[in-house]
Order: C-alpha cells, then sequence, then structure tokens
C-alpha cells in the first residue's frame, strides 16, 4: 500500500508528488498525460525567462517527480474509493492501487473527487465550471483525500496550481507525521 497517491501530473501533482516523497512517503503519481498544461505556452512561470512550453514543463514536473522517489504510473484512473484504512483506485486498463491517502490533482476534471463523496461546488475562476470544496488545508469533507491545483479551485496559472500541490502535500505530511514539516535544505559551502 502506497502512503499517498496522487492523481494527475500536472504542475499540481508533479509539485505534491515531489514533496511527499521527500519526506519519505512511499508516493504513487498516476498521470494519463492529458494535462491541459500540454496545451500552453507559459511565458510567466519564475525560473524560466524566456517562457517555457506546457508539455516541457509537465516533463521536467515528472521528472523531478521521479527522482525524489515517486514512482510514475501512465494510466487513466477511473474511480476512487475508500476501502479499509485507505482507498482504491482503479485504472482504465484493469490496474488496481490501494493509499492510505489521495490527492486530487486533476485540473478542471471533478468527476473522481464527486464520485469519491466529496462536495463539488461552483468554481469562482474564470473558464471553470466547478471546483472540489476543500477546507484551508486541501482536504475535502472525506477523510484522507485531498485535491489541489485548478481542481481544487485555484488559478489556472502554473505557478499558482504548482505551490498549492506544495501547500497541500506540505499539510498531508504534517497531517501524517504529528509536526509542521519543512522541506530547506542548507546549500553546500562553496556552491
Amino acid at each position: 500500500m502506497y502512503d499517498v497517491a496522487i492523481v494527475g501530473a500536472g504542475p499540481a501533482g508533479a509539485s505534491a508528488a515531489t514533496f511527499t516523497a521527500r519526506a519519505g512517503l512511499k508516493t504513487l503519481l498516476v498521470d494519463a498525460d492529458q494535462s491541459m498544461t500540454r496545451r500552453a505556452w507559459i511565458p510567466n512561470h519564475l525560473g524560466f525567462p524566456q517562457g517555457i512550453s506546457g508539455p516541457e514543463l509537465v516533463d521536467l514536473g515528472k521528472e523531478h517527480a521521479t527522482r525524489a522517489g515517486a514512482e510514475l504510473v501512465t494510466a487513466k484512473v477511473t474511480s476512487v474509493g475508500r476501502e479499509g484504512g485507505g482507498f482504491k483506485l482503479q485504472t482504465e486498463d484493469g490496474r488496481a492501487f490501494e493509499a492510505r491517502q489521495v490527492i486530487l490533482c486533476t485540473g478542471p476534471l471533478c468527476d473522481l473527487a464527486r464520485q469519491a463523496g466529496a462536495e463539488v461546488v461552483e468554481a469562482k475562476e474564470p473558464r471553470m465550471k466547478e471546483a472540489v470544496a476543500v477546507d484551508a488545508t486541501g482536504q475535502t469533507r472525506v477523510p484522507g483525500l485531498w485535491a489541489a491545483g485548478t481542481c481544487a479551485g485555484t488559478s489556472v496559472h502554473t505557478i499558482i496550481t504548482a505551490g498549492d500541490g506544495a501547500r497541500v502535500a506540505i499539510n498531508l505530511i504534517s497531517a501524517v507525521k504529528g509536526a509542521r514539516h519543512v522541506d530547506h535544505e542548507v546549500m553546500p559551502a562553496g556552491r
């Protein structure tokens, strides 16, 4: 069983997976490779003053998450439901995965959240129809089910969704470990 499964490897999901994996949580990142970021040109993502293509940003995010220790699986998750002490995720190709906690990072899509019992509300962001209702930490009303990024009502801007994925991951890690988690390292001397 995974400690956490993250559905969606766009900026929010890859960011969340990077943090949870670095914190030592057994992390599964499941992605159908359908991120809306793949269709974007991003001129305003910090660290890329010349801009970056959406496909390149998504690929770099996946690389970062896997280097941190997340297991990346390419598949479309078709259901998420409570089972035992956690959740069971079913994929379109018939695979099943179990995790104690789940973070949904599904862009504008809220079907999995709704199916899992989370509340879905009208979105406040332009061009978005609905969003998963979450508390200040990113948790839904279903214990152990979290949401981050655009599906949780944040702006579609990649820098914001990536930050939201990190924020929710830090809150999940803190809840699991029972103390506020901080992930900073000191730069080695001479760099």
